[in-house]
């Protein structure tokens, strides 16, 4: 009995984790070119703060401490969506002035959209059926936030979504302002991708009100 307990708790297949990893590390080097007048404190702030916690969150996960490396997770995600969103509150009320040269506005304007992206994926990825920890713990995904067109498909009953997926959904959020192939089911995802697509479109307005602006 006891075998049988201890087989249930194991993961059945581990998924993934350095393309979360590297999306993380992606977006403290993404803050490297940031103007520190867009950044809470010197611009590798956030790089120096995420980086620790991150080592930490894969330290335990190997370690086989689920729940703090599920916390150390949050923390890292909460870290870095609220520099994105103190970044961006910066560069929409430097815009009126003119306190940044076109080149500098487009680079931090990119950074910020990239940003965007990496933030959500992220987000998706942990909330999602469970998170991580959850998902690998089933022999298939067959219920969640999302609707991917592989959870339909009888021949492939033990596909589970990665993180390059909910990166895809993310993407194509930020761009097409839509989640194109994966329908929306679970109302925090909704909520979350009406947030996401507002911070894409209002990076996208003060390229364009800086284009405009300069012809």
């Amino acid at each position: 009995m006891r075998q049988t307990s201890a087989m249930a708790d194991r993961p059945i297949q581990a998924e993934p984790r350095w393309p979360a990893i590297l999306a993380v590390l992606a977006t403290g080097g993404l803050y490297l070119v940031l103007p520190e007048r867009l950044t809470p404190g010197p611009n590798w702030l956030l790089l120096g703060l995420i980086t620790p916690l991150l080592v930490l969150a894969v330290v335990s996960h190997r370690a086989g401490n689920a729940r703090l490396s599920y916390i150390l997770g949050f923390c890292i995600s909460g870290l870095i969506t609220l520099a994105m969103v103190w970044s961006l509150g910066c560069l929409i009320a430097g815009l009126p002035g003119k306190r940044q040269p076109a080149p500098e506005l487009l680079r931090s304007a990119v950074a910020l959209w990239t940003t965007n992206i990496l933030v959500f994926a992220s987000w998706y990825w942990r909330l999602d059926a469970g998170g991580p920890f959850a998902r690998e713990r089933r022999a298939s995904h067959t219920e969640g936030a999302f609707l991917f067109p592989q959870m339909t498909m009888h021949t492939r009953s033990a596909w589970r979504p990665g993180f390059i997926d909910y990166l895809f959904l993310a993407f194509n959020t930020s761009t097409a302002f839509s989640p194109t192939d994966v329908p929306v089911l679970s109302r925090w995802a909704k909520v979350l991708m009406m947030v996401q697509s507002s911070i894409s479109l209002s990076t996208l307005a003060i390229l364009a009100a800086r284009a405009i602006n300069i012809l």
